[in-house]
């Protein structure tokens, strides 16, 4: 069955008959180690079911939106040690989105979201650097993030990397591609340094020193009722938000509500 909301799924005599789409929303997975129980292209199963469900909500709701093809790579620069991880740098990442944002452009598309389903990917300050070039108004979303004031009453500990929600996400939407039972514990090896621990100081995190086996948190208290329960409500809350989106009128002053004045912005 064509699903209208899937570029993929659509010819283009569908695309000819029918008005522009107002919001095109852009899937960014990876393809990488996930502890030795997950499939490496977690993070792009996972970012794609999200875009799914959330389009077709919103198109349910009579949001003209449209999800276009996840992208299964990102960076990988610190998980290079693993076999297999297939990294694209920031800068190719920043390029492929911003050749991709310029055909929407071309074809008239004037609202973006970048779905993110990879943590490994920094992509705020690409929309910096577009916001000055492109006449494609940007958004981005971190999937997983979504729900996070929820984690604590779902998960015993949500996890970093294929942890327990990453699990309880895959034992929930493909179960056939979970090894429960070659499950690494997840353990973290902390810094040497007070100020990494705490936050306060950043490194990149050499993932063959941090975790034995590519895998941050334990995954072992996942479930799939846990999975299923987690996506309803990021699904929903996307949903909602790309309806409003897609709805909005691109007037002078999107995507806020009005101009501040000259007194006011002073103050």
């Amino acid at each position: 069955m064509i699903r209208p909301w899937v570029l993929a799924d659509l010819n283009y005599g569908i695309i000819k008959a029918q008005p522009n789409f107002d919001l095109a929303v852009l899937p960014l997975g990876a393809t990488e180690p996930h502890n030795l129980h997950l499939p490496y292209g977690t993070d792009t199963l996972q970012v794609n079911l999200i875009g799914e469900r959330a389009c077709e909500r919103a198109h349910q709701r009579g949001a003209r939106v449209v999800l276009l093809p996840a992208i299964p790579y990102g960076t990988e620069t610190n998980q290079m040690r693993f076999p297999m991880a297939m990294n694209l740098n920031p800068s190719t990442v920043a390029q492929v989105i911003t050749d991709l944002v310029e055909s929407l452009a071309a074809h008239g598309i004037r609202k973006c979201l970048l779905l993110n389903g990879h943590g490994g990917n920094d992509l705020k300050w690409v929309l910096r650097e577009l916001h000055r070039t492109t006449s494609v108004h940007l958004f981005l979303c971190h999937w997983f993030k979504v729900a996070t004031d929820r984690y604590k009453l779902i998960f015993e500990d949500a996890g970093d990397h294929a942890g327990e929600m990453e699990t309880s996400m895959i034992l929930a939407h493909h179960p056939d591609l979970v090894a429960m039972d070659q499950a690494d514990p997840g353990t973290m090896q902390p810094s040497r340094f007070d100020s990494v621990n705490q936050g306060w100081v950043e490194i990149t995190r050499a993932w063959h020193l941090l975790t034995t086996n590519s895998g941050a948190g334990d995954p072992r208290p996942a479930t799939a009722a846990k999975g299923e329960e987690l996506t309803e409500i990021v699904v929903e809350r996307l949903a909602v938000a790309l309806e409003e989106i897609a709805k909005s009128p691109t007037d002078e002053t999107f995507p806020f509500r009005t101009t501040p004045s000259r007194d006011s912005a002073s103050s």
